[in-house]
C-alpha cells in the first residue's frame, strides 16, 4: 500500500502523468488502506481475538469504494487529453477543474477520516494490551511494543500532512517541500517501522493476556467473588511474598502466582483489582522496591547487581519503577542514606 500510494505521488511530482494521464489520481484508492494496513498489524500483535470483527473488514471495503465512487466522474467523464490540459491554468477547462478540484478534495477528506479513525483504533487496541500485560506480568519490556505508539504518532502526523499539502497543491499553491520532504519522512518511518517489528519477539496468547470478565473499567467493574473470599487471598499473596520472596523470580508472571497459591488467575485480578487497589505489574514490583531499599544499604553493592537480585531484568526498567514508586533514582537514594 505504501509503495502503490509512494508510486502515486512521484508520478505526480516527477511530471511522469505527461505520458500516461489516465493513471492520475490512481493511488487514491489504495492511500485510504494505509491506516486500517496499520490497525491490522496491531490486531494481529497485540489483539486476543484471532479474527477481525466483521464490522471492521467491512470498514476496510467500505473506504476505497467510496474513493472510486467520488472519483467516478473524474474517471469517466474526462478524457486523458482534458486531464492533461488541467495541469496548466492557462489551458485547462473551468468546469472540469471543478470536478478535478472536488474529486481530490473529496478523496483527502476521505482518507482523512479513514486515517483518523483507524489509527485511533489501532491506539486503543495497543492500550488495552498494555493494560493486559500489567495485569499478568512482573516483566513487560520485551511485551510492550512499546516503540508502535511513537511510530503510529509519526506516522499519523505524515499522512496528514500529505492530505494537507495535496489539498493545497490542488488550489494551486506550492512550497519548497513539496514531493520531496514528506516522501522522506515517511520512507524513514517505514524503514524505523520495519526495523522494530521484525526484531519485535513474538507473543503468544498468553503474553496478549485474558479476556476481561466485563468490558468497564475496573473502578466500575462487579466483583465476582466475595470480600471475605479477596481478604483470603489478599493474605495468601502477602504471606508468599515476603516469607518465600517469590518476586525475586526475574519472569514473575500471573500464571505461576496462581500454582503457588493454589487460586485462580481471574480470581488474583479481581482482588488485585478491587481489593488492593492495584495491578499484578505493580503489586510485584512494590516488593522488588521494597528489597531494593534495603540492600542500598549496603553502599558496597553496583546498583545494576541490586536490579538483577531484586527480580528486574534491566537496570533501566529498574530505575524507572524505582523513581516512580520512591520519587528519587536508585543512587539518589542511597545519596540520602549516607
Amino acid at each position: 500500500m505504501l509503495l502503490i500510494h509512494l508510486g502515486g505521488e512521484l508520478f505526480i511530482y516527477s511530471g511522469a502523468y505527461v505520458y500516461a494521464p489516465y493513471l492520475a489520481g490512481a493511488q487514491f484508492p489504495f492511500r485510504v488502506l494505509l491506516g486500517p494496513a496499520l490497525y491490522y498489524y496491531a490486531h494481529a500483535t497485540m489483539s486476543l481475538n484471532t479474527v477481525v470483527a466483521k464490522k471492521v473488514v467491512a470498514a476496510t471495503l467500505i473506504g476505497p469504494i467510496l474513493v472510486l465512487l467520488v472519483m467516478t466522474p473524474f474517471l469517466f467523464l474526462i478524457s486523458p487529453e482534458e486531464k492533461l490540459a488541467l495541469a496548466q491554468p492557462e489551458t485547462r477547462d473551468p468546469q472540469l477543474w471543478k470536478i478535478a478540484l472536488f474529486t481530490c478534495i473529496a478523496a483527502t477528506f476521505i482518507f482523512i477520516s479513514y486515517t483518523v479513525f483507524f489509527l485511533y483504533k489501532a491506539l486503543k487496541l495497543h492500550n488495552s494490551h498494555h493494560q493486559q500485560l500489567l495485569e499478568r506480568f512482573s516483566d513487560i519490556e520485551q511485551k510492550s511494543l512499546d516503540w508502535f505508539k511513537p511510530v503510529l504518532l509519526v506516522w499519523g502526523i505524515v499522512w496528514l500532512m500529505y492530505a494537507f499539502e495535496f489539498f493545497i497543491n490542488a488550489l494551486g499553491l506550492r512550497w519548497f517541500g513539496t514531493g520531496i520532504i514528506l516522501p522522506c519522512f515517511e520512507v524513514i518511518a517505514l524503514a524505523v517501522f520495519l526495523q522494530k517489528a521484525l526484531s519485535q519477539k513474538r507473543l503468544n496468547e498468553s503474553d496478549k493476556g485474558i479476556p476481561h470478565s466485563t468490558k468497564m473499567s475496573k473502578k466500575h467493574r462487579t466483583a465476582l467473588i466475595s470480600a471475605e473470599k479477596m481478604q483470603s487471598i489478599a493474605t495468601k499473596l502477602e504471606r508468599i511474598m515476603k516469607s518465600d520472596k517469590i518476586f525475586l523470580e526475574d519472569n514473575l508472571s500471573l500464571n505461576q502466582l496462581s500454582a503457588s497459591i493454589a487460586e485462580t488467575e481471574n480470581h488474583i485480578s479481581e482482588t488485585l483489582s478491587q481489593h488492593l487497589n492495584t495491578n499484578f505489574f505493580q503489586y510485584v514490583n512494590n516488593f522488588r522496591i521494597e528489597e531494593a531499599k534495603l540492600a542500598l544499604q549496603d553502599k558496597n553493592k553496583l546498583i545494576t547487581n541490586i536490579a538483577f537480585e531484586v527480580g528486574f531484568n534491566s537496570k533501566t526498567t529498574f530505575n524507572t519503577a524505582f523513581k516512580k514508586i520512591v520519587g528519587h533514582s536508585p543512587s539518589a537514594y542511597r545519596n540520602t542514606l549516607q
